[in-house]
């Protein structure tokens, strides 16, 4: 059953019958339900989680002011101090693995691993792409006020990513906030051990993002490649993520 959690009022699922030791976040567009396959596991093996609707998403209201992971991760203090009597392992996935990050390296008094799976742009990576030239031409007009803002969303709707089409409002802008960040600053302050549980056919984010972000964190680190699993690790593999988490707690 969901409920509220922190005065942010962010809902979140709870998995067995113990206290929570492992939070789930899930990604963009995404909800709490993507970990409901892995959080039964998990409880099965006597390790109570809570899987959150980040702000936004699935039954958690819409953040009022606009802002990439790091802000998502201040938004999310009250839930996690409110949920954890101890350090949790934070399982992140794509962006929650972003916010995850930011609140391990800011909160480490909070966290006792993470474990990140799926996340794009941990790292800047050199790309050749370029937006096409028809929205960059449409995009300079607009800038000049020589186009309307409707020929504008037009063009943002015709050649913009599907997650940027199917975002509005304040959504909109915490997308664009987040695709302009990176976290190499939060990589190189980690304390806390990290395991990255990727996808071998993860086109979201390559392998080579993860062996990157992890040779800028200096704790303890394990890398994993899931043979023939794509970018929806928490729905493809559940039990890698599961592995990972209970390998994380212990001593």
């Amino acid at each position: 059953m969901l409920r509220s959690y922190g005065d942010s009022r962010l809902f979140g699922e709870a998995y067995g019958s113990s206290g929570a030791r492992v939070i789930w976040l899930h990604g963009w567009g995404r909800s709490a339900q993507d970990f409901t396959l892995a959080a039964n596991a998990l409880a099965e093996r006597g390790i109570g989680s809570v899987a959150l609707d980040l702000p936004g998403f699935g039954a958690s209201p819409t953040p009022e002011v606009a802002g990439g992971a790091r802000h998502y991760a201040e938004l999310i203090l009250p839930s996690l101090r409110e949920i954890a009597s101890e350090p949790v392992v934070l399982v992140g996935h794509s962006f929650g693995g972003r916010v995850a990050v930011v609140v391990a390296n800011e909160h480490p008094e909070l966290v006792h691993s993470l474990v990140l799976t799926g996340v794009p742009q941990l790292v800047r990576v050199r790309s050749s792409s370029r937006a096409p030239l028809a929205y960059r031409s449409v995009r300079w007009l607009a800038k000049r006020h020589l186009v309307s803002e409707a020929r504008l969303e037009a063009a943002r709707q015709k050649y913009g990513s599907a997650d940027y089409r199917q975002a509005h409002g304040v959504m909109r802008d915490v997308l664009v906030a987040s695709v302009n960040e990176s976290y190499e600053p939060e990589l190189t302050g980690l304390t806390v051990p990290v395991s990255f549980v990727w996808g071998e056919r993860d086109r979201e984010a390559p392998y080579a993002v993860a062996t990157s972000a992890a040779a800028l964190v200096t704790s303890p680190t394990t890398l994993r490649e899931l043979a023939g699993v794509g970018h929806f690790v928490p729905l493809e593999a559940p039990d890698a993520l599961v592995d990972a988490a209970e390998k994380a707690l212990r001593p």
